[in-house]
């Protein structure tokens, strides 16, 4: 029989190469994947890892991608911190894109700067108001966050489908579920002349700074810290859970209605019902894949989007069905969360007797 045991002492450097471990295991089973497949394992391999940091073009896609997949890891990152795990992100980026359209719809023909800062406000008061159902459910009644947070997500992206279908549906447009293109005091600045990348990711990149500094230098990072590391302690010094089940769960909310609203005043340009497409889970392995950090979700955030681009370009060039992507990321998930555990515990082997 085989147990598995604590380490007194797991080793910090394997703790922060397990990523590493992770993504170069991951890049051994795809090589299986794609033989087992009948396509060259190498070609494929450079088709989705190597040739989108060819060309600018391809480097301004991963930055588009990377975008709303930082600020979702980033938001998710403090809370799971804290032991608080919202694994709803992505209805509240569905609700924050609603919420942040529908001030681009109602001031359809009014032109202003303010505008886009408006919207703003909307998608993170949207994403929050839906993060703070399972907040409430958890605090007043004991509800799992977990489930709760889950199980909303269907329903925002339900009731975008059905506004987009109904109410917000472009008068114009042949009866096809999207709404009205925004105009252009409601989409975002590009940053690259020529391609898709918007402000948005300038912003991203300046909320991880934010971020960073709350965690190492201010009192909300190091209640956090605290209930993430000991929460019996954190408790015995008079911290309230209650607040911090709010905060976690609200600022996560926040991050991921702003990443919903960049995308539909960024690359998508209206609401259309296909506009969640998994960036809330995905957010996820961003946040674990980035140690928790929010320099390390950066690099995490741009190793997904990496998968994402890749992705598409196999699925054209090689007849790859759409899940390659998700296969990917899916594996890397699995990978490691298994390197973490024989990081954290040693296998033990009991005799009987």
């Amino acid at each position: 029989m085989i147990r598995l045991e604590a380490r007194p002492n797991p080793s910090r450097a394997m703790v922060y190469g397990s990523p590493v471990i992770a993504l170069a295991l991951t890049l051994l089973a795809g090589l299986g994947l794609f033989g087992f497949m009948g396509r060259d394992p190498l070609e494929a391999m450079a088709i989705i890892f190597i040739e989108p940091l060819t060309t600018v073009f391809s480097v301004s896609e991963l930055l588009v991608k990377a975008t709303p997949l930082i600020l979702i890891g980033l938001g998710l990152s403090v809370g799971f911190r804290a032991g608080i795990y919202n694994i709803g992100a992505e209805g509240q980026y569905a609700v924050g894109a609603l919420a942040g359209g529908c001030v681009a719809l109602a001031f359809y023909n009014v032109q202003g700067i303010w505008l886009l800062p408006l919207a703003a406000v909307a998608g993170i008061t949207g994403g929050m108001a839906w993060a703070a159902i399972p907040a409430f459910l958890r605090t007043r009644f004991g509800a799992n966050e977990i489930l709760v947070s889950l199980m909303l997500t269907y329903v925002a992206v339900l009731w975008l489908s059905a506004l987009v279908h109904g109410p917000l549906r472009d008068p114009d447009g042949f009866n096809f579920p999207e709404s009205r293109l925004f105009h252009d005091s409601a989409t975002l600045p590009i940053l690259i002349e020529g391609t898709r990348t918007h402000i948005g990711f300038a912003v991203a990149l300046g909320l991880v700074m934010l971020v960073w500094l709350m965690l190492g230098r201010h009192i909300a990072g190091f209640k956090v810290q605290v209930f993430g590391l000991a929460p019996r302690a954190a408790r015995f010094a008079g911290f309230s859970e209650r607040r911090m089940i709010w905060f976690c769960l609200l600022f996560s909310g926040a991050f991921a209605g702003l990443a919903g609203m960049f995308e539909a005043t960024g690359p998508v340009g209206q609401l259309v019902p296909s506009l969640a497409v998994g960036y809330g889970f995905t957010g996820i392995i961003v946040a674990f894949l980035g140690r928790l950090s929010p320099v390390g979700v950066v690099l995490a955030g741009l190793v997904m989007a990496l998968t994402y681009v890749g992705g598409e370009a196999a699925q054209i060039r090689l007849s790859l069905p759409s899940a390659v992507t998700g296969v990917f990321q899916g594996l890397l998930l699995f990978f490691l969360l298994g390197v973490d555990v024989l990081v954290t515990y040693r296998v033990v082997r009991i005799r009987r007797g």
